[in-house]
């Protein structure tokens, strides 16, 4: 099971959204698809119709060991092939639970890893920070996405979650690479979001995926009906931008940028 980590610890980048539409579009490629919500927001989960407050079993409890058989909180989804680990606010607690443990950041890893032969790919929607549940996301993970807003302050933070990569690659998980910097909300009629486009051309190269997710009013209207947008319209240009972003990842066998490269951003 390949695992991929949507990050970035700034908040409004489309992470979420990112995370539930590239797994809905993977599974409508017939691909046996895991979403992990790792938000104590639990807004992936939320996507799907299912209301936070009223789980009894999500990650977190995996997480701190009340439940052995992670398979067993696994819910259903109206995708076919995709299939959700949910989360809610418990999960903001987690850190406190975990401090005395020893190995605290290896915990999502080893509960994946027994999933691993009931599917082919899974995708992780992190909280906007860079805490125990970040770190444990990227320890578990292949390949790192990470959306970027096209605005002036995109830049801001991202050195930190690089040189948090950096580390996490040294340290804990020798196999994490950056699969691409995706850039969210774009508008090409404005020149600011054309100049920020530029901007982070000129910056991150080829880190850059050449597919853009632009701004639509659907990719937030589809939560409100228990659907990812590449199933609630998938005529829409957020959606056809999904199915692109799909279509690009597919070509490559390996990340495009390996860990040595960023040492040249």
């Amino acid at each position: 099971m390949k695992t991929m980590v949507i990050a970035n610890q700034k908040g409004g980048c489309g992470k979420t959204t990112t995370a539930v539409n590239l797994a809905a579009a993977l599974a409508l490629q017939g691909r046996r698809v895991l979403l992990v919500d790792l938000d104590p927001q639990g807004h992936a989960s939320l996507a799907f119709g299912y209301r936070p407050e009223r789980l009894d079993w999500t990650v977190y409890e995996a997480l701190v060991g009340r439940v052995a058989d992670w398979g067993s909180i696994v819910l259903d989804t109206a995708v076919q092939g995709l299939r959700l680990l949910p989360a809610n606010i418990l999960l903001s607690g987690v850190e406190v639970e975990l401090a005395p443990v020893v190995g605290r950041e290896s915990r999502l890893r080893r509960g994946l890893a027994s999933l691993a032969a009931r599917f082919d790919l899974c995708v992780i929607d992190c909280s906007p920070s860079l805490n125990l549940l970040t770190l444990n996301a990227l320890v578990a993970s292949d390949e790192v996405i990470i959306p970027v807003q096209t605005h002036y302050y995109a830049l801001e933070g991202l050195k930190q979650l690089l040189e948090t990569i950096d580390i996490v690659h040294g340290r804990f998980n020798s196999r994490l690479r950056i699969r691409g910097v995706l850039l969210t909300f774009v508008e090409n009629r404005t020149l600011l979001s054309r100049q920020v486009q530029q901007q982070m051309q000129d910056f991150f190269g080829d880190l850059v995926f050449k597919t853009v997710i632009h701004r639509s009013i659907r990719l937030a209207e589809a939560p409100s009906a228990g659907q990812a947008c590449v199933t609630f319209d998938p005529s829409n240009i957020g959606s056809k931008d999904y199915f692109k972003l799909v279509k690009e990842m597919s070509y490559e066998v390996q990340s495009r940028v390996t860990q040595e490269d960023l040492v040249h951003i």
